[in-house]
């Protein structure tokens, strides 16, 4: 199994897809899971992809098969493990598809070094810390007390009522397996807010979002999506946080038009 050492507590668990030709026709894409869960969440999207894109998955710090440091789980580091994979992995100009938290360290990602990314694909991601969305102080003291019983009934809430409750079980499960230090990617989390650059974003970016998200309201991607030039926005009907997972055939198609979009949208970009 491929596995990433990028530091001497941590090495990281990928996977590397090419099933088409080389795998690369179309450019490389990246897919980053959020808080908690790992590269799994992405199992419906990399056979859509992989026929015709160099696709790759990494389980973060401290979750599904990669190692769990005691200390070091910040966001920073998830961060710079995902700068030191581009690089390991030779992966030009990647768009990087980021699933809620994912979303926001896509977003950093193109901030930072827009010359090190192709895209940002934001999936109802927080990229800001909207005022009626979860207190995290709250959140870490709940999972400090009754961790099984906070997961257990947070996490229903991410999926859309009427959404299959094998999904939310599964990700229970995932969240329980990460290890207890990635609560400290939480910090810091309600301080992050890159609507002051987002106007000088130098790379393609598109915001995909469950209609029904009741973690990341639908007006965080709007707002993002009107400050950003360029920018794209689409509302996935019915679904909630997961798209990905609760509507695997209309997310591919979604992401696969926001693809083509971004790419025209890069090409205007360099002509001018």
């Amino acid at each position: 199994m491929p596995y990433l050492k990028v530091d001497e507590e941590t090495s990281l668990y990928y996977e590397d897809a090419y099933a088409g030709g080389d795998g690369t026709a179309a450019g490389s894409l990246l897919f980053l899971h959020g808080w908690g869960t790992s590269g799994r969440v992405w199992d419906a999207q990399v056979p859509a992809f992989a026929g015709d894109h160099r696709v790759v998955t990494v389980d973060w710090r401290g979750c599904g098969r990669s190692d769990r440091p005691e200390r070091g789980n910040t966001l920073e580091r998830v961060i710079g493990d995902v700068v030191a994979l581009i690089g390991a992995l030779d992966l030009h100009r990647p768009v990087v598809v980021g699933s809620s938290m994912g979303g926001l360290v896509a977003t950093e990602l193109g901030l930072r070094d827009p010359a090190l990314v192709g895209g940002v694909v934001s999936v109802s991601g927080p990229a800001y810390w909207p005022a009626e969305a979860v207190p995290v102080g709250d959140l870490r003291e709940d999972l400090r007390r009754d961790r099984a019983g906070t997961v257990a009934g947070w996490v229903p809430e991410w999926f859309a009522p009427g959404a299959d409750p094998a999904l939310a079980e599964w990700t229970v499960r995932e969240l329980l397996d990460a290890g207890v230090s990635v609560d400290e990617q939480l910090v810091g989390l309600t301080a992050y807010d890159p609507r002051p650059l987002l106007p000088g974003l130098g790379v393609p970016v598109h915001y995909l979002h469950g209609e029904l998200d009741s973690q990341i309201p639908l007006k965080v991607a709007r707002t993002c999506a009107a400050l950003t030039p360029g920018a794209g926005l689409t509302v996935l009907p019915g679904v909630g946080h997961m798209p990905h997972q609760e509507s695997p055939e209309a997310f591919n198609a979604a992401l696969r038009d926001a693809l083509v979009r971004m790419r025209g949208t890069a090409r205007t970009a360099a002509v001018a």
